[in-house]
């Protein structure tokens, strides 16, 4: 009779147990709705507020608003893809994803915040991205972690399947009144924990850790990655006068076409691409702050 009583306390507890699965699943649910309102909000004020405090304040709570939301268990799951305002983006493996975002300083530069958070089918792994660009002199060719991140908002993850795997970044740097930046990243793991850098780029003689594009402010710079043909392609950088060769912030494309195709888990350079063989000449990906900031202007606001 024993044998036969326990199994029936069994099964009449399952549906209980289900039933309380999906309640603590609706109540997850509705704190990340709830966060990703706060987020909306605070990052309208970090990009459009006119005062530099005034931005510094809206990202400082809106970071603590992100922390506690990603704090709800399965966070990973939501998209967060009302939050227009910063860029998130999953790698292709679902490993792990990198939520990124620029905040303009008053001169015009700007610093950049992050982080990456790990797909552990549950309770929160993320590593805080803090942006160190100030401290390194000679970005192309350090090697450094989540601590001492070569700040940027990242629109592209590219996973290379060699003996030890990792991820090619592309991001928008920004830069200051004059300048703008791109960046060729690479992210790795090791013992679990994130790697910034690694010499897989081979061109000109040298062989760099990431690249990095300067060049003037009222140019825009393509940049993306060409699946079919394993390549990144870019705008070749020149400056309008050969006696300005080293002010980059004068640098502008000049109408062709330059690249890095992965060869053997290594990008070796290529230049004067025929653009004809590229699926497209835009690089639409990149979500920029000021054009989202236009549009939020233009945009019928709620009181908060």
């Amino acid at each position: 009779m024993k044998k036969i009583f326990i199994p029936l306390l069994l099964l009449a507890a399952i549906p209980s147990l289900i039933f309380a699965q999906h309640s603590d699943e609706t109540i997850n649910l509705k704190h990340l709705r709830a966060y990703e309102d706060t987020l909306i909000t605070l990052g309208k004020h970090f990009v459009n507020d006119t005062e530099e405090m005034d931005r510094r304040n809206a990202n400082y709570t809106f970071i603590k608003t992100m922390v506690n939301a990603l704090k709800v268990p399965n966070s990973f799951l939501y998209p967060f893809d009302s939050v227009k305002t910063v860029s998130i983006i999953n790698s292709p493996d679902n490993r792990f994803r990198i939520i990124s975002w620029p905040v303009e300083a008053a001169d015009g530069s700007y610093r950049f915040y992050g982080t990456i958070q790990v797909n552990t089918g549950g309770k929160l792994l993320m590593y805080p991205l803090n942006d160190a660009t100030p401290d390194l002199k000679n970005p192309e060719d350090s090697v450094t972690d989540n601590r001492r991140w070569f700040g940027a908002e990242y629109y592209r993850i590219i996973p290379v399947y060699t003996p030890k795997l990792y991820y090619v970044l592309l991001g928008w740097k920004g830069n200051n009144v004059k300048s703008t930046k791109r960046v060729i990243e690479v992210l790795s793991f090791n013992d679990q924990k994130p790697v910034l850098g690694m010499a897989v780029f081979e061109g000109n003689g040298k062989t760099r850790k990431r690249i990095v594009f300067e060049y003037t402010r009222q140019a825009s710079l393509l940049l993306r990655y060409v699946p079919e043909q394993n390549l990144i392609v870019f705008d070749h950088l020149a400056p309008p006068d050969p006696k300005m060769k080293d002010q980059h912030d004068s640098y502008g494309p000049d109408m062709t076409y330059d690249g890095y195709k992965e060869k053997n888990g290594r990008w070796v350079y290529v230049d004067n691409l025929d653009m004809r063989n590229v699926p497209s000449a835009h690089d639409a990906e990149y979500n920029d702050p000021k054009k989202q900031a236009e549009i939020d202007k233009a945009t019928p606001q709620k009181k908060d």
